[in-house]
C-alpha cells in the first residue's frame, strides 16, 4: 500500500518553509526564496512506468493569475467528497498551511495577497522545463494531453489553433482527446488531426451517419515502455451537441458509451495490455461513475471540470487523477506494473510557479514568435481594475459579473445571460486590462451578443435546466461547467431540489419587482448554440464597456441566494 506521503505534492512539504502569518506583507523575493526549482520537480522514481497529465490548457501559453473556486457544490452521493470541497475546508483536509505555496495554488482564499508575493502561474515554456525534467529522469514517459487545448486565447481564436498546435507539438505528447477544438469546426479539426504526429484518440466520437467509430479518432493506443504494455484509450467530451453548437460538427456523435468502453478495455487486454489508463475529458463525478461500471480501468486521467487534487481519487480499483487546468499544473504518475497488473503507484501534482521554474528556451522562442503578429492588439491597455477578476464559482464570478454588465449597458437590456464555463485566467487589483485579458474570457467561435425577448416563464425554464445540468444527482445528467450568470436578475436556488423545482423568487433587480412569467423582457447574451445569432462580437461589447468605465470596481453579488448544499 502507497503511503499518503507518497501523493503529496512537494508543495506540502514547502509549505512548512513559509508559515501562516503576514504573508501579504511579504515581498515577492521574500516567497520566492522559499520555493526552488529542484524542491518542485522532486520525485522518488517509482516502477517502470511514468504518466505525464497536462489538461484543459485552454490556449494559455504565457504566465497567468488562476484563482481557485471557493463554491463547487456536490450533490448526491457526491456531497462533500472531493473535488467538491473549497477553501479552508480543503486545507483542512490535506493539511495546508494557509500562506503556504499550496494554499496558493490549491485554494481561493486570500488569492489578491498570496499572488503579491507568489506571482503568475503556467506558461507553456515553463511547462516544457518540467516535461523534460520528468524525461530527463524517465526518458519513455507517456506525456497524455486530456484536451481543451486548442481554444481559450485571442492568439487561437486568430490563427484557428495553428498556434497551439505548433507549441504543442514541440512538446511533444504521445496522445490527447477533445472537446472544445470541436468548435474549429469538423472541417478545421480534420485539417489539424490528419497533421499531427502523435495519436488522437476517442473511443466515444462516432459518426452520425452510421453509428460507427469514426476512423480519424481511433479508439485506442497501445505502448511498450518499461517492459510493460500500456493501453491508452481516449475518451472525449461526452456532450457536444448538447453544451456546444451540435451545426458545427454535424459528422460526429459523442455519448458516454460505456458499453463500448468495456469493449475496448476487453480487447486491449486480450492484445496483451497489463495497465489500462483512459485519457479522459468526462469530468470528474462522471469519471467517477464510469469507474464504478466499467472495469478493468487501472488509471484514468481526468479533465473537463478544471479540478485540482494533491492526491489521486480512488473509484474501485481505478486511480483518478485530475490535473487542473490552463497550464497551472502538471501531473506525474509512475506505475509499478508487474505480472500483468499495476501493483502500486507513486503521484505529484506539480504548482507551475512561473517565477520559480527556468523557462524553456525554445519554447519560449516559439510562442514568442507565434505571438508576435498580434503582439501591438495583445498588448493594449483598455483600462484597470481595482477588484479580483476571476471566474470559477458554481454561481458568480467578478468577470462574469463585468461581462453582464457590460452586456446590459452596451446592449440596453434589462437581464444579462453569461455562460458558466470555466477557462480564463484571473486578474488582481491594480493590474491593467488589456485587450488580451478580455479574449482569454470571452473568446470562441460563437461569441455573438444577441439582444431579444423572453418571457418570465421561458426565464425559469432555462435557468431549470442550467441547474439540472449541474446538480442532477446522477454524474451522468451533468455536463460541466457552472450556473449561467445573470445581470440585473436575482433568484433562489435550491440545489436540493428535483428539475423544475430548483429556482425560485425571480427578481428584476432594477426594480425590485417580481418576474411576470406572462411578460417579455428585453434579454441579451452570448454563446448562443443558434447558428442564426445576430449581434456584435462579445469582446467588442466588454472592450467598449471597460473603455467608458477606465477603472473597473465591483461590488460584492448577493443576487443568487443558495439553500439546500
Amino acid at each position: 500500500m502507497i503511503s499518503r506521503r507518497d501523493f503529496l505534492q512537494v508543495g506540502m512539504a514547502a509549505s512548512a518553509l513559509i508559515g501562516a502569518d503576514g504573508f501579504g506583507q511579504w515581498s515577492r523575493l521574500a516567497a520566492q526564496q522559499k520555493l526552488t526549482q529542484d524542491q518542485l520537480l522532486q520525485f522518488d522514481t517509482f516502477g517502470n512506468v511514468s504518466l505525464i497529465h497536462i489538461t484543459d490548457i485552454h490556449a494559455q501559453m504565457k504566465p497567468i493569475y488562476f484563482r481557485e473556486p471557493s463554491v463547487n457544490l456536490g450533490v448526491g452521493g457526491n456531497k462533500g467528497a472531493v473535488p467538491h470541497v473549497t477553501g479552508a475546508d480543503f486545507r483542512k483536509l490535506y493539511g495546508i498551511n494557509d500562506g503556504s505555496p499550496s494554499h496558493y495554488a490549491l485554494s481561493s482564499g486570500d488569492f489578491s495577497a498570496l499572488a503579491q508575493g507568489y506571482g503568475r502561474v503556467g506558461g507553456l515554456d515553463r511547462v516544457a522545463t518540467v516535461i523534460k525534467a520528468i524525461r530527463a529522469d524517465r526518458p519513455d514517459a507517456i506525456l497524455l494531453d486530456g484536451g481543451d487545448t486548442w481554444h481559450g486565447s485571442m492568439t487561437c481564436y486568430k490563427t484557428a489553433g495553428q498556434d497551439m498546435v505548433n507549441v504543442m507539438n514541440l512538446l511533444a505528447p504521445d496522445a490527447m482527446t477533445f472537446h472544445w477544438e470541436f468548435t474549429l469546426g469538423s472541417e478545421r479539426v480534420q485539417e489539424i488531426v490528419e497533421s499531427l504526429p502523435f495519436a488522437a484518440l476517442g473511443q466515444n466520437i462516432f459518426d452520425t451517419e452510421w453509428d460507427e467509430p469514426a476512423p480519424l479518432f481511433p479508439p485506442y493506443k497501445m505502448f511498450e515502455r518499461g517492459g510493460t504494455k500500456i493501453a491508452v484509450i481516449g475518451q472525449a467530451f461526452p456532450y457536444m451537441p448538447i453544451a456546444n453548437p451540435g451545426w458545427m460538427f454535424p459528422e460526429y456523435s459523442f455519448g458516454i458509451r460505456d458499453e463500448n468502453m468495456q469493449a475496448m478495455v476487453d480487447q486491449v487486454r486480450a492484445e496483451g495490455a497489463e495497465c489500462v489508463v483512459v485519457l479522459s475529458h468526462n469530468g470528474f463525478d462522471v469519471d467517477k461513475k464510469m469507474a464504478s461500471i466499467v472495469s478493468g480501468i487501472d488509471v484514468i486521467l481526468s479533465g473537463h471540470t478544471h479540478d485540482a487534487l494533491p492526491e489521486p481519487a480512488l473509484a474501485g480499483q481505478t486511480i483518478i487523477v485530475p490535473s487542473g487546468s490552463n497550464g497551472k499544473f502538471v501531473t506525474r504518475v509512475d506505475l509499478d506494473i508487474r505480472d500483468g497488473r499495476m501493483m502500486g503507484f507513486r503521484h505529484k501534482l506539480i504548482p507551475i510557479f512561473s517565477d520559480v521554474i527556468t523557462p524553456d528556451a525554445e519554447v519560449a522562442a516559439l510562442i514568442d514568435a507565434e505571438r508576435a503578429p498580434f503582439a501591438a492588439e495583445l498588448s493594449e491597455v483598455i483600462g484597470q481594475t481595482d477588484s479580483l477578476l476571476y471566474r470559477r464559482g458554481n454561481f458568480n464570478g467578478t468577470w462574469d459579473d463585468l461581462i453582464c454588465d457590460a452586456l446590459l449597458s452596451e446592449r440596453d437590456a434589462e437581464i444579462a445571460l453569461s455562460p458558466g464555463v470555466r477557462w480564463g485566467p484571473s486578474l488582481v487589483p491594480g493590474q491593467d486590462i488589456t485587450r488580451e485579458d478580455i479574449f482569454n474570457v470571452t473568446s470562441m467561435t460563437y461569441g455573438k451578443a444577441y439582444r431579444s425577448e423572453m418571457t418570465g416563464e421561458t426565464l425559469k425554464a432555462i435557468l431549470e435546466d442550467v441547474a439540472d445540468n449541474i446538480f442532477n444527482p446522477d454524474p451522468y445528467y451533468q455536463q460541466g461547467g457552472d450556473m449561467v450568470r445573470t445581470g440585473g436578475l436575482g433568484y433562489r436556488i435550491d440545489i436540493s431540489k428535483p428539475q423544475g423545482e430548483r429556482i425560485s423568487n425571480m427578481t428584476l433587480l432594477k426594480t425590485g419587482e417580481a418576474l411576470d412569467p406572462g411578460r417579455s423582457y428585453v434579454i441579451t447574451g452570448w454563446a448562443s448554440v443558434n447558428p442564426e445569432t445576430e449581434g456584435p462580437l462579445i469582446w467588442d461589447v466588454v472592450e467598449d464597456h471597460i473603455r467608458k468605465l477606465g477603472t473597473v470596481s465591483l461590488q460584492p453579488n448577493n443576487s443568487v441566494e443558495v439553500i439546500g448544499a
